[in-house]
């Protein structure tokens, strides 16, 4: 799978960060919150990310990366 970062909110590699594959899909690396309350697949995640990564990446957009 080739990965390509997209959007982060710094340089360090232990921070929320969203990344586009060759799949066409979005990788997203986050905090895992054990409070959640939600019932997950054994074999799915979630994981949390600050909003303003969302904005950044509609700012920067999908397109050309």
């Amino acid at each position: 799978m080739k990965v390509t970062k997209l959007v982060s909110t710094c340089d360090l590699k232990d921070c929320p960060t969203i990344y586009a594959t060759d799949r066409g899909t979005l990788l997203v690396q986050g905090e895992t919150p054990a409070d959640h309350g939600l019932d997950i697949p054994a074999h799915e995640t979630v994981v949390e990310i600050p909003e303003q990564l969302i904005f950044d990446l509609i700012r920067k957009g999908l397109r050309g990366f």
